[in-house]
């Protein structure tokens, strides 16, 4: 298994800072945000440098509108270009929006048949990504949000999936049973780990109230061999680097050691750690 950082975690530094400290926490990876820092530059140039520092294990297509981008479905087209130049295996997106009104997008999506082949081109997996239940009344303003429904789709029109942990645990604390309908269809290809709970995502392991001790204990039972990325809030974090940095080395350890297969026929070892983790 790959251990990668979401750029979006550090997103209150440039792109590059960003990319130096997930190096110096020792992660394998990071899984690149479009955001505004790719707006009127060489964005090759940009990923290539970004790459000199950590390797890009994936792109993340942008959730919101910037110059030069087009619509949604152009912005995604554009990412598995570039991922396809500068070898990055992976591009991930967030499906349609149906509260947003997102109706060119859905039925474009709707008309793609093969996704590995009409949008990656056969060089570069593309994955949509599960989104979270908001508001007071628990809505998920996108298309395919019922696990069921989301399954057949991806079989179907041959996509592979970002199981990202937080949304999941929006709509069920306990998504474990979720995890595992889409584990045995075979189209995980990346996950985004963080906790929830008390209305906030994407918060630091242990801040919430989500299982996920147990979830990356399953993941070491299941073998799963994909790319776990890191996906926080950096509202999570102060403003003192070292300490942002210690704090990442501290969850990069904890995910290595709940997550390794060499200890299955003895107890998980638990991580030393400077805040609570979740059992």
């Amino acid at each position: 298994m790959r251990f990668s950082l979401s750029t979006g975690t550090l997103f209150t530094f440039p792109l590059k800072k960003a990319c130096a400290i997930a190096a110096e926490a020792g992660f394998d990876g990071v899984e690149l945000i479009i955001n505004d820092e790719f707006q009127k530059v060489s964005c090759r140039q940009l990923i290539e440098e970004v790459c000199s520092i950590l390797p890009v294990l994936s792109i993340h297509a942008p959730f919101m509108p910037l110059d030069g981008w087009g619509s949604p479905a152009d912005s995604l087209k554009r990412c598995v270009e570039l991922a396809g130049i500068c070898n990055v295996p992976l591009v991930n997106f967030h499906p349609p929006s149906w509260m947003g009104l997102e109706i060119r997008f859905m039925r474009w999506f709707y008309r793609i048949f093969d996704f590995q082949k009409e949008v990656g081109q056969g060089q570069v997996a593309v994955t949509v990504e599960n989104m979270p239940w908001t508001g007071r009344f628990k809505i998920n303003q996108y298309v395919l949000s019922q696990t069921e429904k989301m399954i057949e789709f991806l079989g179907e029109r041959n996509l592979f999936l970002t199981f990202d942990c937080t949304h999941m645990g929006t709509g069920k604390t306990n998504f474990i049973n979720d995890f595992y309908l889409f584990y045995n269809s075979g189209r995980i290809r990346n996950i985004h780990f963080s906790d929830f709970g008390y209305g906030r995502e994407h918060l630091l392991p242990g801040r919430g109230v989500l299982p996920l001790t147990r979830f990356l204990n399953h993941l070491r039972n299941t073998g799963y061999d994909e790319t776990l990325t890191l996906e926080l809030s950096p509202h999570e974090f102060p403003n003192d680097e070292l300490i942002i940095v210690e704090t990442l080395r501290d969850i990069l350890y904890y995910l290595r050691q709940e997550t390794d297969r060499t200890g299955l026929d003895s107890a998980p070892v638990q991580a030393q750690s400077s805040y609570p983790l979740t059992m």
